[in-house]
Formats: C-alpha cells, sequence, structure tokens
C-alpha cells in the first residue's frame, strides 16, 4: 500500500489543509498517512485522525522582540540540526513513497531530511506572499503548490493549484442550517470569528456594539475556548470553537473573519460575501495582503484594526452591496484537493 506522509505546524492554517487531504486519503482506503511534527497545535488536531504521529522539537524564528527573541534566534542553527536528525529518523521509521508539507517552521526540518533521504517532496503556500519556511525549502521540493497564481511565479518550482479545504465546509446547506440552530429563512446572519482561538480586538468590538447588532442581525459568535460572556441576547449565539463551520457557514448572510488565507479560500469557495479584519502587529503582513489582493478583485470587503471601531457600519455596508453579491457568483474558487492529491499519487508512481 503506498504511504504518504504529512507534516506541517505552528498554527491551525499549516494544519487544517493538511487534514483536508488526509481526509480525502482515509475515506478512500488505498493510502497509509502518517504526520510528523511538533507537541504544538498540529499535535492535538492531528490526533482526531488516530494516525500514525511522529514528534520533533523544530525551532521557530521570533519577529521582533528584543534581546530574549535574538538570544532565541542565535540558538537556531544548533536546535535545527537536532530537529533535522529527529526528522531523519522518523522518516526512516515510516519509509514514505512520498512527503507532503503545509509548511511553518514545524516543517522545514523534515523538508531538508526528504532531500537528503531523497524522498520526494512537495509542499504548498497558501499565503500571497511565501513564508520564510516554504522560501527556505523551495529548491528542495519537486513542486510547491500555491493557492494564488501570482505566488507561483515567485518560488522556485511553484505551481498554482488553488487552497485544499475541507470536506465539512461544504457539509449543509442554507435551509437545512437553519432549521437546525432554529433561525428563521427571514433573518439576516452574521458570522463572525476570529481564528482557532479567537480574537479579543473582534470579540471586543462585537460586545461594545451588542445591543445595536442584536437588534438587526442574528449573530454566531466564534470568540475562542474561555471567551465567552454572560448573555440573554435572544439574536446572540456564542460559540467556543466549532467542528461543524459548514452549518455555521451556510447559515450566514456575512462572514466577518480574520484573513488567514485557509479562512479566505473556504469563504470564497463557498460564495459567501465577507468582511475581513486582517490581523496586525507581530506578523510579516500576510493577512493584510491577502485581503486587499481580493478587496482588489471586488471579491470581499476589509476593516482595518485600527478602524474595528466601526465594525457595525462595516457589516450594514458589506450586506448592502449587491454588486460583492454578483461578482462572487460569477467567480470560482473550488478546493485544489483533487489536483494536489493527484499530483502525489502520479509521484509515486514514477
Amino acid at each position: 500500500m503506498q504511504k504518504i506522509l504529512f507534516t506541517g505546524g505552528g498554527s491551525a492554517g499549516h494544519v487544517v489543509p493538511n487534514i483536508a487531504l488526509i481526509e480525502e486519503l482515509l475515506s478512500e482506503g488505498k493510502t497509509d498517512v502518517c504526520y510528523i511534527g511538533t507537541e504544538g497545535i498540529e499535535k492535538n488536531i492531528v490526533a482526531e485522525w488516530n494516525i500514525p504521529y511522529y514528534t520533533i522539537s523544530s525551532p521557530k524564528y521570533v519577529r521582533g522582540g528584543g534581546l530574549s527573541a535574538l538570544k532565541r534566534n542565535l540558538k537556531i542553527p544548533i536546535d535545527f540540526y537536532r530537529a533535522y536528525q529527529q526528522a531523519k529518523k522518523g522518516l526512516l521509521t515510516y519509509h514514505p513513497d512520498v512527503v507532503f508539507s503545509k509548511g511553518g517552521y514545524v516543517a522545514l526540518p523534515v523538508v531538508f531530511a526528504c532531500k537528503k533521504l531523497k524522498i520526494p517532496c512537495f509542499a504548498h503556500e497558501s499565503d500571497f506572499s511565501p513564508g520564510l519556511a516554504n522560501k527556505l525549502s523551495a529548491r528542495k521540493c519537486e513542486k510547491i503548490f500555491t493557492s494564488f497564481p501570482e505566488t507561483a511565479k515567485r518560488l522556485s518550482r511553484g505551481v498554482h493549484s488553488g487552497a485544499p479545504i475541507k470536506r465539512a465546509v461544504f457539509s449543509a446547506t442554507k435551509t437545512e442550517a437553519r432549521k437546525r440552530l432554529g433561525i428563521g429563512f427571514h433573518e439576516k446572519v452574521v458570522l463572525i470569528f476570529g481564528g482557532g482561538s479567537g480574537s479579543k480586538a473582534i470579540n471586543d468590538a462585537v460586545r461594545k456594539n451588542l445591543k445595536y447588532l442584536t437588534e438587526n442581525y442574528v449573530l454566531l459568535h466564534v470568540c475562542g475556548k474561555g471567551n465567552t460572556v454572560e448573555s440573554n441576547l435572544e439574536n446572540y449565539r456564542q460559540f467556543e470553537f466549532v467542528l461543524d463551520m459548514g452549518s455555521l457557514y451556510a447559515c450566514a448572510d456575512l462572514v466577518v473573519a480574520r484573513a488567514g488565507a485557509g479562512t479566505i479560500f473556504e469563504i470564497l469557495a463557498l460564495k459567501k460575501r465577507s468582511l475581513l479584519i486582517p490581523l496586525e502587529g507581530q506578523t510579516r503582513g500576510d493577512q493584510k495582503e491577502n485581503a486587499r489582493y481580493f478587496e482588489r478583485k471586488g471579491l470581499c470587503k476589509v476593516l482595518s484594526q485600527k478602524d474595528i471601531h466601526l465594525l457595525p457600519k462595516a457589516i450594514e455596508n458589506a450586506l448592502k452591496d449587491d454588486g460583492l453579491k454578483e461578482r462572487l457568483a460569477l467567480s470560482s474558487y473550488p478546493p485544489a484537493n483533487p489536483f494536489i492529491l493527484r499530483e502525489l499519487k502520479d509521484a509515486i508512481k514514477k
């Protein structure tokens, strides 16, 4: 039986696309699947699928942070070599036919070890601007698939594929989902979330305007673990974490979210109107680039975090924009799952 090893982590955005491919392979029943990652978020997410998991300790480059960050970054060469040796051991344990990397600092030593062991490795870059790990991985991979066509031109061996998307995103119709959640078909529904662990900035903005918002919309608010508050407002539904995002997406007339590439491509595949609030601060600016790219195409609305106090008006404007709805209806951003899996299987046959 063919064997594919997956790697990637550090954030949900580097893991969930892997899961989208893993669940397809497991449903076919023709492929053994395994994973190399750290003790971080990827281990918890992958555990649900009950596949072999090999743990390594990979170093992360710290952006900003002054002297303490500098000291940690100076240790990276030593820590990376240790992770590289651990990755080699994991690869020799599983003997995969091919490896798929979703990037992030977790994946880099695995990709380097693949090159040394002559195991074909493929990667995927979700964001408009390539992350550091994929830039360093580019020449050690057979191909790097990209969500954005322009990104493929910026990477050695880049190939535009689109984004992997989990089946569950498409799991419900609007009628089914609203019936399940007890929401009237005539009501305007706004789905709001801020990433896997929630967003304090978005949560605070919602709650400062809660009375006005619930007078006009049904709010489905995924606020993160431990972030719910006491409320008796009829049109306010809070969730710490949701596995069945498909039902919430299906209910929504508008999605308010951060601008991670995985989230954006889910929204676009569903042709949902969206208001994106890019993460700012200690990041490389990838979310802002992702959001502005699709704003220029007229496929989303963008609200800067510094203007988050304008959230109610921004929601109102997005829902009133019929042109946005029409442009989304004409757009096409299908999941990349079939394309990527075909490429991996073809590499095994060679």
